[in-house]
Parts: structure tokens; sequence; C-alpha cells
């Protein structure tokens, strides 16, 4: 019959997903270590929970990178996508104190590209060893009519392990305690499609056009790396008590400060304590977008927020320094009730 029906035929590459998957797998395994009991291609990744621990508690998160996609789309560079995804996933579980144990990634497209996928999960890969993380397992699916020709997705799942009597909960955060923030690499995975409505749309301006404000070319800034905070802020752990910690993501301070904040607590953060980087001066310029929306989309330069007693702050801040981050005193806890204020 020559015009027999087949999975190809309806827009599914079987020998694609085969390909996408042969071109990741040193890359995985790079990442394995004695606690994984499985190989590639298993149905469920196994992991050994490794002794010493008093009282684990496993700690998950899901997340994706948002449509910072299209971005790496038009620039045809996909290495870093799979490191946002995994250092954006590392961060949230690292605010309640948790080591990442092990990783699993999804990767959806309207048609498979094999060096596509494969760029991705090298990236994630790369991501996972610098933090110890296992990258586990993960999902590569062609999806012809539910996604947009040309179009893609990424999303990922992290597992964590940390002691009961370790975990940061914000249940210690009293008045008269300060925040620390720290710095950002940029956008990070959150806000991209207001900002590209701005700088693309409104603008008019073109990824590959060199902006001085920035002092690179625009779409090299928007795909900058989302910053992990684990080698730094798990040291910092170990030294000081850490009152609470927030990840400042998609719905920026307004969101998320007040997810650890207690009851009767508020945060007023001084806005000028900080240096705000150029792109999100761009954007707020070109879009005339009003100071509350900017904090409440973007993180505005800082990606971590540490709130500690008073008098260690200093302290906290210095040694971050020493760590290679950039850290300020940005705020201060307040009577209130579970709000942010920027001034």
């Amino acid at each position: 019959m020559d015009d027999e029906i087949t999975y190809e035929s309806a827009g599914v590459n079987i020998d694609a997903g085969i390909e996408a998957v042969h071109r990741m797998k040193d890359a995985v395994k790079s990442t394995y270590n004695d606690s994984v009991l499985t190989d590639i291609g298993s149905f469920g990744g196994m992991f050994k929970l490794e002794g010493g621990y008093r009282e684990p508690v496993l700690v998950a998160s899901i997340d994706g990178v948002g449509t910072k996609v299209k971005i790496a789309s038009a620039m045809s560079k996909w290495d870093t996508i799979g490191a946002d995804l995994v250092n954006h996933c590392v961060n949230d579980i690292l605010v309640q104190g948790a080591k990442p144990l092990f990783f699993l990634d999804y990767f959806a497209a309207s048609t498979l590209t094999p060096s596509v996928a494969a760029d991705v999960v090298r990236g994630a890969a790369e991501a996972c060893r610098a933090v110890g993380c296992v990258l586990i397992g993960g999902e590569t699916a062609e999806m012809p009519g539910v996604y947009a020709e040309g179009e893609c997705d990424v999303a990922g799942c992290i597992v964590g392990v940390v002691e009961r009597d370790e975990i940061v909960d914000g249940s210690k955060v009293a008045v008269g305690d300060v925040a620390v923030g720290i710095a950002s690499s940029g956008l990070h995975t959150n806000g991209y499609s207001l900002a590209r409505k701005v700088l693309l749309e409104v603008g008019g301006l073109k990824l590959d056009k060199y902006i001085p404000e920035i002092g690179k070319v625009l779409g090299e800034e928007l795909l900058n790396i989302h910053r992990c905070y684990y080698s730094s802020v798990s040291k910092v752990m170990k030294e000081f008590e850490i009152h609470a910690m927030a990840h400042i993501t998609g719905g920026g301070f307004y969101e998320n400060v007040p997810r650890v904040l207690p009851e009767d607590c508020q945060i007023i953060f001084e806005r000028r304590s900080w240096p705000v980087p150029p792109i999100f001066h761009l954007i707020q310029q070109i879009g005339g977008i009003s100071d509350f929306e900017m904090h409440r989309t973007f993180n505005m330069g800082i990606g971590m927020v540490l709130i500690v007693a008073k008098h260690r702050a200093v302290e906290v801040a210095q040694r971050l320094d020493e760590l290679g981050e950039r850290a300020w005193i940005i705020g201060e806890v307040h009577k209130g009730g579970r709000e942010v204020t920027v001034i």
C-alpha cells in the first residue's frame, strides 16, 4: 500500500526521538552517582537516599522557563535554557533549606529536532553537575497540533532533602529583622512575555542589535542564565541562622516575599539600596511601566532575599560577597499583615 498511514505521517517521528536520546545520554550519565540504581531507558528512575540523616524531609518543586524559549528559538541558542530550568528549580527548594538530589526534565515541541532537545538537556546536565544533582529522567515529546509549528516548551521537576529541624520556613521572622538581597543575572526566567512585548513590539528593537545602555546584544542579555544560589547560600546557612528566604520569580517582590512571612509581619524595601540593572530601566522607559508593575513582574536585579537578625545582616552580606555574590541590605521587617512595600 503506497499511502500507508504511519505514526510519522501523523507528525511524530520516533527515529528523531531515538536520535535525541542518543545525543544526550552521555551528558545525562555524567550526572550519575552511587545513589542511582537505574540506567537510561528505565521506566522510572530509582534513587537510594544516602544514610546519615536523622529525620530527612523530601522537598519537591516543578517549574518552567516561560516564554524565554521564544528568545532561545529566535537566537538559535538552546544550551542555556536547560541550565535556566535546573537553576530555577534548585533555588526554589533552596529557600526551604533543601539540598538537591535529582531532577527530571520535559521537552515538548511541534516537531522534534534532536540537536535542539540535546542542547537543552546538555545544559541541564551541566547545571545539575554543578550542584551535585542527578538528572535521573526525562521525557521528550513531539506533539503536532498541540504546539504551533516551530514552537516548544520545557519544564523540570526537582526533589531535594533537608533535615526536619533545619527546614527554613519563615517561622523565626520577627519585627526588626533585615532583608539581604542577592544580585540576579538579569530577568532570570520570569517576565519575558512583558519584556518581549515592550522591547520587540513597542520599542521595535531587534534581538541581534547591540544596545549601548546594557553593553551587549539584546538577545544575549535576555538569555543570561538564571543564577543558581545553592553554592553560596548553602555555605551561609551553615554559618548563620537564616530566618527565611524568598526566590524572586514570577510575581516579583509583591508575590514571593509574603509567602515566607508570618501573618503579623511585613517588609519595607528601599529601592535605592541596590543597583537596578540597565535592562530593567530600558523595559520601564520604553513601556512606560509603573514602579509597582515592574516590581510585581520582574526581580529588578534581586534574585534571592534572605531574612536575618539585624545584628548579623552586615556579616551575612559580606560573607555572600566573599563567596562570589553581590549582596546588599535592602529592607527591614515591620509589624504588619504579610505585605510588601517598595519605597
